[in-house]
């Protein structure tokens, strides 16, 4: 067994492992595993809180731990650590009661991932007022994603980070994740909408407009235009 592999497994200590003495180093070995499981768990704390209030501290470290354990992380860097949890949590019987609690991981997630997202600079207005405008191929930028749920995920996160927020009502929510300026903003989206920014990853503008029938494209491509999430405009020849 690797040094790494113990690290993850409560049981097992690496072979040739010894002490100062030169006995097996078994208990320092654990002292320094329950380190770094617990700097691991907080960082899980640290990335999904509305997550970890949603079920109570004692139910997250526990989840997150097992988390650890299947997925350890592939970088010494922690501040996108946890893309496979929301996947990890729609698995993990004991969450089953709460099926909304994968999709409100997802939007605390991509909000991080936002944060963190490459700087580029936003397209330009004026590059939308071209008379071949629906051919065109339109990029996102990287800070944006879009969510949609059966569970109004956006409700139950913002009741959780803003006291004064309205208890969540039941129904789906789609949100869309930017950042404006320096700060991700997160907001529900019209179904058709959502649809709309989905199919404009492998679809013209005209091409995603058709996929969502009931859209209001100007005041989907305004909202756009407004949160800076456009950052190329491609016409093919």
């Amino acid at each position: 067994m690797t040094f790494a592999d113990a690290l993850l497994d409560p049981d097992r200590t690496p072979s040739g492992l010894r002490g100062p003495t030169g006995a097996q180093a078994g208990r320092r070995f654990d002292v320094y595993r329950n380190n770094v499981m617990a700097s691991l768990v907080q960082a899980m704390r640290d990335g999904f809180p509305v997550t970890q209030r949603l079920v109570g501290e004692d139910f997250f470290a526990a989840l997150a731990a097992a988390f650890v354990r299947a997925h350890p992380p592939d970088s010494p860097v922690l501040a996108t650590y946890g893309a496979a949890f929301p996947a990890f949590i729609a698995d993990f019987p004991p969450a089953a009661g709460l099926p909304y609690l994968a999709d409100t991981a997802r939007l605390e997630f991509a909000l991080r991932r936002a944060y963190h997202a490459a700087d580029t600079p936003p397209l330009a207005p004026e590059a939308l007022d071209r008379p071949d405008i629906h051919h065109a191929r339109l990029t996102l930028a990287p800070a944006v994603t879009v969510l949609r749920s059966p569970y109004p995920i956006h409700a139950i996160w913002r009741a959780n980070v803003d006291p004064s927020a309205p208890r969540p009502a039941a129904g789906a929510q789609s949100v869309l994740v930017t950042r404006p300026d320096w700060d991700p903003l997160a907001e529900p989206i019209p179904e058709a909408e959502a649809l709309f920014l989905t199919a404009l990853a492998t679809r013209s503008l005209g091409e995603a407009a058709a996929a969502a029938p009931d859209l209001d494209l100007p005041a989907a491509l305004a909202r756009l235009i407004g949160r800076k999430a456009l950052v190329h405009l491609e016409v093919p020849a």
